[in-house]
């Protein structure tokens, strides 16, 4: 209540400035000026009071809420959404040409699946650091792109850069069809089928099976010869929307009678509590696509070895701060913190 009463009256007061250098100004001069300042430092009170605010730790176990705050301190920080567009769906669509696109040389692999597909993986190996040289031992990330997302992605890019100064090796996961390799069979992917990716993470801990691994998935093409053989595309494509779309093709895909019973499926609400390992899930509440309503707040805290960060502000994959947002988001530094704390102190989570 205190803080609300403040902001009434730091309001009021700037309301009444204002008023007075517009009067004064008609009959003298710097009134542009005037106005400038007294707007920005409205806007400044409204984004510090309103906008930037440290976020919501949602953590089912003490012991792992110890670990985060002292091995990531970023999470128990303000978090400062970018000046001129804070707001969700303009951080949303602002990201992708804002950021910029780190150079990044991969090795391709193509793996073969049970069904007669191949999956793209698309290797940085990080040979020649100093701080891992041993390759069968170099801690590994798994990255999953989103929906239609693949490794040469912005925030991919920015992850595997932030992995490299660390001493890891990185392992991108495009799903099928996605990166330019052929769909060899009439099969995509959908959020609720998880076989290509315990096909990858098999094949990965096969390669290296004494490096520590981990992953870290962002949000959620094919090739039409194939897919026209059992789909109408054509009818497909007219869709207008991600239910529409879901109902033409990925329910159908995958045998489900219905999209309810796809999202059903697909839903991490009924799954949360079966969670072994520790998982650090960062959403942001004015997220387009993951709501906050939508988000499994319940279930996390019956879980210790989950914890959800929540930001007030971010959008889809957006969390832009800066002034000019090019370089690292706020995504990127709690990345960069949680797996360094696992891979390096990941240990400590049972002893505290």
């Amino acid at each position: 209540m205190l803080g609300i009463i403040s902001l009434q009256g730091l309001t009021r007061d700037l309301s009444l400035y204002l008023e007075n250098q517009v009067r004064v100004g008609l009959f003298g001069s710097g009134v542009g000026l005037s106005l400038v300042l007294g707007f920005g430092a409205a806007y400044a009170c409204y984004y510090l009071s309103v906008i930037a605010k440290k976020p919501q730790l949602v953590i089912g176990g003490e012991a792992f809420c110890r670990f985060l705050k002292q091995h990531c301190p970023t999470l128990t920080e303000t978090y400062y959404p970018t000046l001129w567009c804070w707001e969700g769906r303009v951080q949303t669509l602002l990201r992708p040409f804002i950021t910029v696109k780190p150079l990044v040389h991969y090795n391709n692999e193509l793996i073969k699946t049970a069904d007669g597909g191949q999956i793209s993986l698309d290797w940085f190996n990080n040979d020649g650091n100093a701080i891992y040289p041993d390759a069968s031992m170099r801690p590994t990330i798994l990255l999953l792109p989103g929906l239609t997302g693949t490794s040469r992605e912005s925030y991919i890019l920015h992850m595997v850069t932030h992995s490299e100064g660390l001493g890891y090796r990185c392992v991108v996961f495009n799903n099928r069809g996605v990166a330019g390799e052929d769909l060899l069979t009439p099969r995509t992917y959908c959020a609720a089928n998880t076989e290509d990716l315990e096909t990858v993470i098999q094949h990965v801990h096969n390669m290296y099976p004494d490096a520590p691994l981990m992953a870290a998935g962002v949000s959620m093409g094919g090739h039409r010869a194939i897919l026209e053989k059992q789909f109408d595309i054509d009818n497909i494509m007219k869709a207008k929307s991600i239910r529409e779309f879901d109902t033409r093709f990925t329910s159908v895909m995958f045998g489900y009678p219905t999209n309810d019973h796809y999202y059903k499926d697909a839903s991490p609400c009924h799954r949360v509590k079966s969670i072994e390992i520790p998982v650090l899930c960062l959403n942001a509440v004015d997220d387009v696509f993951s709501p906050g309503h939508a988000i499994p707040v319940e279930s996390a805290k019956q879980n210790p070895n989950v914890a959800l960060v929540l930001t007030s502000y971010g959008g889809h994959i957006g969390f832009l701060e800066g002034i000019w947002p090019r370089q690292q988001t706020y995504m990127d530094r709690v990345f960069k913190q949680f797996v360094q704390a696992i891979f390096e102190h990941g240990n400590e989570i049972y002893n505290m």
